[in-house]
């Protein structure tokens, strides 16, 4: 056994346990999850930072970090456009892992998300990328183009990482059960068929299938892929415990950048007032 994969296995020194813990502070409270999404180094890597490090004080519970990748099949426009920005930029996993690593000598609360494909993590080496997400803060990943069939790709060197599972409706009958084996931190269940960005979730279609994945597994369930305003987030929240917001939020980023695409002096703000504007939805939408 490598060094590497002994330190995964030895008990996390603190490092483990922030998603479940910011998911029972919230219970306790009697509210759902905000979990906004940024494309680390969209549009360039100070303004990420800068959006990052001011989305806690904005209203986001957990925050979800893209890695840019060339391939993003799962995103719709609105996020492959964030992702070619940020690969321009100079985006990078290793400089996502700096975004956190940055993030974690402030802030040693907030959960971080990774959420990204598979092809750069082996690129980077899976026993060092897990080793290294570890050190760096992260909390959860979520490999989108990563089944449950192939998981065995990281599973041996993610102790102390939480494998966050996408749950689809396509999901629900039969192979829900092989996609909950091995699921850490939350579910995120993707609200619609498709990529993200094209159309918004139906309550009476989550309020059908939330209580079938709840009935499968005793972890949080966050919604994502068709939230993007307050009262889908406030919809979102009252059926299941999280609601993560992508695309609104990059398309906000997007209008305030120059004709070069580049950030503006209002870039920051209009983002983060975007996130206070879903985080008071959210706080506004009290659970059972």
């Amino acid at each position: 056994m490598s060094a590497a994969v002994a330190e995964a296995q030895a008990p996390a020194r603190g490092r483990t346990g922030r998603i479940a813990a910011r998911f029972a502070t919230l219970r306790a409270e009697g509210r759902g999850a905000l979990m906004p999404f940024l494309e680390a180094y969209d549009p360039d890597p100070a303004t990420s930072m800068a959006i990052l490090r001011g989305m806690p004080g904005a209203g986001a519970d957990l925050i979800e970090i893209g890695v840019p990748f060339t391939d993003p099949a799962a995103d719709g426009p609105t996020v492959q456009k964030a992702g070619q920005r940020a690969l321009k930029a100079g985006g990078t996993l290793a400089g996502a892992l700096a975004m956190v690593r940055d993030f974690r000598r402030d802030d040693d609360e907030t959960p971080l998300v990774l959420m990204g494909y598979l092809n750069p993590i082996l690129a980077y080496g899976p026993e060092r990328f897990c080793c290294d997400a570890r050190e760096s803060g992260v909390d959860g990943l979520i490999v989108v183009d990563m089944p449950p069939e192939e998981a065995e790709e990281l599973r041996p060197y993610a102790q102390g990482l939480d494998m966050i599972r996408l749950v689809a409706p396509t999901s629900l009958q039969g192979r829900l059960p092989a996609v909950l084996d091995g699921a850490g931190g939350f579910i995120y269940y993707v609200a619609i068929t498709g990529i993200t960005g094209t159309r918004s979730a139906e309550v009476q279609d989550l309020e059908k299938a939330i209580p079938i994945v709840r009935a499968a597994t005793d972890l949080p369930i966050a919604i994502g892929f068709g939230v993007r305003t307050p009262a889908q987030a406030a919809d979102a929240v009252r059926v299941a415990d999280g609601a993560v917001v992508a695309s609104s939020l990059i398309e906000i980023l997007a209008g305030t950048l120059d004709e070069a695409g580049r950030a503006t002096s209002g870039t920051v703000r209009a983002v983060l007032d975007g996130v206070r504007a879903l985080a008071e939805g959210v706080r506004g939408a009290r659970q059972g």
